[in-house]
């Protein structure tokens, strides 16, 4: 029960912090991809103020375990590989046709509208599929 509740309180801090940032308004996240538009650098803040906190917690929790249980995730490969070419490219494309991301978009059900749930429905769909096309992919053309 107590996972559950930090859960919850994660969550709804992250959901906070994803409206308070911008990163719900489609336009704003799309105003930060239109470099030689009419540009907005404020998400750059955003950014910073993600990876950074990370980084810490990487460097400070590194052979420690969590107080309520479980591992701490452990920090990414850094390894370029082709799941990590055609995963970016997929997230970039759809975050640049909607202007949303998976957390953004759970988010933005809250303002109603049907545009949020296709969307919604056309990542869990992209979820669901991803692993039969990911072995497909690795079948055809074997990493190295």
């Amino acid at each position: 029960m107590q996972r559950l509740v930090f859960s919850f309180i994660a969550g709804g801090l992250f959901g906070a912090g994803l409206f308070l940032s911008g990163m719900t308004d489609t336009t704003k996240v799309q105003g930060w991809l239109d470099v030689f538009g009419n540009w907005d650098p404020t998400l750059a803040f955003v950014m910073g103020g993600a990876i950074l906190p990370m980084a810490a917690a990487w460097t400070f929790t590194r052979g420690r375990k969590p107080l309520v249980g479980g591992d701490f995730p452990t920090p990414p490969e850094p390894r370029l590989g082709r799941n990590l070419v055609v995963g970016s490219l997929m997230f970039g494309i759809g975050w640049g046709l909607v202007g949303l991301c998976p957390g953004p978009a759970i988010a933005s059900l809250s303002y109603g509208g049907w545009p949020h749930w296709v969307f919604l429905s056309a990542m869990l769909a992209g979820f669901a599929f991803a692993p039969k096309i990911r072995s497909q992919l690795d079948t055809a053309l074997p990493a190295e």
